[in-house]
């Protein structure tokens, strides 16, 4: 929303008396003002919200947060771009489209249509989920924040949907990516006879609060039980994107930029070292080359490229399995 909107509300919500566009509105001026670094600014509009029911939560969210113990979400500094993974064509597609939307919300929001903010990702470990959500963060140009299920899950009743809210009150103040990683230990299926009435509610609770969630906060979440999940959790994401094991072509993508990087020949082919870690997750990938870079840079200037990989396909097809 333009400075001039927001300002037309803010009077309407004041003439009219009504609390819900006033919090809204305020909301989204403070996270306006935190993109651009007036945080004192931001934090006095949070405060002076306080005569709004849940104003105080909000802050208490801040300090928790900013103390860096016991609060509810630690940041993340984004260092990877979507240039930088190796994604199919058709996720690829959908994150430059909301990527694009949330960069050009102003002119969407002029023809009365909000930008998509609600993105559920599945998949199995390791193929790229959390990256994926850096380089949203990355790509926006905002903060990453993960939920830190330890702080938000409590042991009696109603805690867990309380730190929940205060949670979504301080996100609304600020223009971020929210990730919430193994989201089916929050959003279970309510129809589970395994489960209590308090999950119930709380994913009952949940699904409200993402819901009520303004466009400038992207929320992102990652399972890899997408059929855990309630049905109701499905229909609030405008994105759902799976994120599938590697192909053998993005392998050898993967050891063609290994080569790049290091800036010299590998002695193997792509193709051969591909076929070599068939059953290798993007994680798998990512740790056997930085495994070889290592060596690599521990034995210049004599460095012997090849023999280096050959020591460490050996030693990773012989490495422990959760299947062994």
């Amino acid at each position: 929303m333009s400075r001039a909107d927001l300002l037309v509300s803010l009077v309407k919500a004041g003439s009219q008396g009504d609390q819900q566009l006033l919090r809204t509105t305020v909301e989204a001026m403070a996270a306006e003002e935190r993109a651009k670094h007036h945080h004192q600014l931001a934090d006095k509009l949070v405060e002076n919200l306080g005569s709004a029911k849940s104003g105080p939560r909000s802050v208490e969210v801040v300090r928790s947060f900013d103390g860096g113990h016991g609060g509810l979400l630690y940041e993340v500094e984004p260092r990877r771009t979507l240039d930088s993974l190796l994604l199919n064509e058709a996720v690829l597609t959908a994150c430059r489209e909301l990527v694009e939307e949330q960069h050009r919300k102003d002119l969407l929001r002029s023809y009365g249509v909000e930008p998509r903010h609600r993105v559920l990702l599945s998949g199995a470990p390791g193929n790229g989920k959390t990256s994926l959500a850096e380089a949203l963060a990355a790509e926006l140009m905002v903060p990453l924040f993960v939920v830190r299920y330890e702080a938000v899950i409590g042991s009696f009743l109603g805690e867990t949907s309380g730190r929940l809210k205060r949670l979504f009150d301080f996100v609304r103040t600020h223009q971020c990516v929210l990730f919430f990683d193994e989201f089916d230990t929050l959003g279970k299926e309510r129809g589970d006879t395994h489960e209590t009435g308090e999950i119930k509610r709380v994913v009952s609770s949940l699904l409200l609060q993402i819901d009520a969630l303004p466009s400038h906060v992207v929320v992102v979440t990652a399972t890899n039980h997408a059929e855990l999940l309630d049905r109701a959790v499905w229909r609030r994401f405008q994105l759902r994107l799976a994120l599938p094991e590697p192909t053998v072509a993005q392998k050898e993508e993967w050891f063609v930029r290994l080569q790049k990087r290091l800036d010299a020949p590998l002695g193997i082919t792509p193709k051969t070292l591909a076929s070599k870690l068939e059953a290798s997750s993007f994680s798998d990938l990512e740790q056997f080359c930085e495994d070889i870079q290592r060596r690599y840079v521990l034995a210049l200037p004599a460095a012997n490229l090849k023999r280096i990989i050959v020591e460490r396909l050996k030693q990773w097809q012989t490495r422990f399995t959760i299947d062994q």
